[in-house]
């Protein structure tokens, strides 16, 4: 997973696109006929054979266009390993060297063919420097706004990460105090389990205080949800029962960490903990249609509930975090009925290879 991952932030961290893929190639012929027809159409050229002049155009542009596409994937591996500065001189001097040997391929052509095109002492020149003054402004607005756009993209996943932690490290305290009460009214009566609580305690934190960018799997979550459970049924006793309803839940699905243990922890306080008698929480999860996972939790509550703070910031916490990793797809819904309350989070099916699983 930490391979996959450095491997994904390099390919971030450069910024021309891939050329190599059908979707920037199928943009470059796009953009190059746009371009055809915008150089056709322009008013300070007239032709009886516009038509004409579009195919010839059109061919001439497609062939710079992509040979220039397929100059830069071949060599993006390197220009990847150089300075940005450098990268987009080389990028630039790349495209402009494939105008000028393609212009004069196209010249030779013409000269040589039947092309019905008049070959004046001056017309080389003419073709030379016009494909070059054209190119080296397409191609500087091109690397321009590569530019731009990923400057702009390292500013919201910056931005994204910074928000990611300081929600991460908001949820923190409130499991911690709740944890080292357990841990305190076991350690005079209890020292042995308190011992184990406290174990539990540092694998929990050593999971929850890894790199708060990255998502961790379903499994990794339910393992934490789990050790957690394990320090408050040292607490509640018989009071407190969990069913398990996850056998369809796929274990790779990537979820931000704590998201589901602070539900848990939800469940317990304002529900479980208000009871006499306890009750039983249940968890399930599968995955639903449209490759969404979807999780969901149900706990008792008592007949006149307790009010108590904390439960809407827990929300609102898990609620941002899923829509900073995954956007509008990640939702989080309650409901409260006949003394139930419900909640269930939905999220898309995404794997350590941020590939969405078909």
């Amino acid at each position: 997973m930490g391979s996959t991952s450095d491997s994904n932030n390099n390919e971030d961290n450069f910024f021309l696109p891939d050329f190599c893929s059908v979707r920037m190639v199928f943009a470059v012929v796009i953009i190059g006929e746009l371009l055809a027809f915008i150089l056709v159409l322009s008013p300070f050229k007239y032709s009886a054979d516009r038509w004409g002049d579009l195919s010839i155009i059109s061919l001439f542009i497609q062939w710079v266009a992509l040979s220039t596409a397929a100059a830069l994937c071949i060599t993006r591996s390197f220009l990847q390993k150089l300075e940005e500065k450098i990268a987009a001189t080389l990028s630039y001097l790349i495209s402009l060297l494939v105008t000028l040997f393609l212009s004069e391929a196209a010249f030779w052509i013409m000269q040589n063919f039947n092309f019905n095109v008049s070959i004046t002492p001056d017309w080389h020149i003419h073709l030379l420097s016009q494909n070059m003054m054209i190119s080296a402004i397409v191609n500087a607005v091109a690397l321009r706004y590569f530019y731009v756009q990923h400057q702009w993209k390292r500013q919201i996943v910056a931005e994204s990460q910074s928000r990611i932690q300081a929600l991460q490290a908001r949820i923190r305290p409130h499991f911690l105090f709740n944890s080292l009460n357990t841990i305190a009214s076991l350690t005079r009566s209890q020292p042995e389990l308190a011992e184990g609580a406290i174990e539990d305690l540092a694998d929990l934190f050593r999971q929850s205080l890894a790199d708060s960018r990255q998502q961790i799997t379903t499994a990794e979550e339910l393992e934490l949800t789990r050790r957690y459970l394990s320090i408050e049924k040292l607490r509640m006793g018989d009071r407190l029962d969990v069913v398990w309803d996850i056998d369809k839940l796929p274990e790779d699905a990537l979820i931000p960490a704590l998201s589901i243990q602070p539900l848990m922890e939800n469940a317990i306080y304002h529900g479980i903990e208000s009871l006499a008698n306890g009750g039983t929480i249940t968890i399930s999860g599968s995955k639903i249609a449209d490759d969404l996972i979807s999780i969901t939790l149900k706990n008792p509550l008592p007949d006149t509930p307790e009010i108590r703070n904390g439960n809407k910031m827990a929300l609102e916490n898990i609620k941002s975090r899923l829509e900073a990793f995954h956007g509008h797809k990640g939702k989080i819904t309650f409901e409260n009925k006949d003394n139930f309350y419900t909640i269930n989070i939905t999220f898309p099916y995404l794997t350590s290879e941020n590939e969405k699983v078909q």
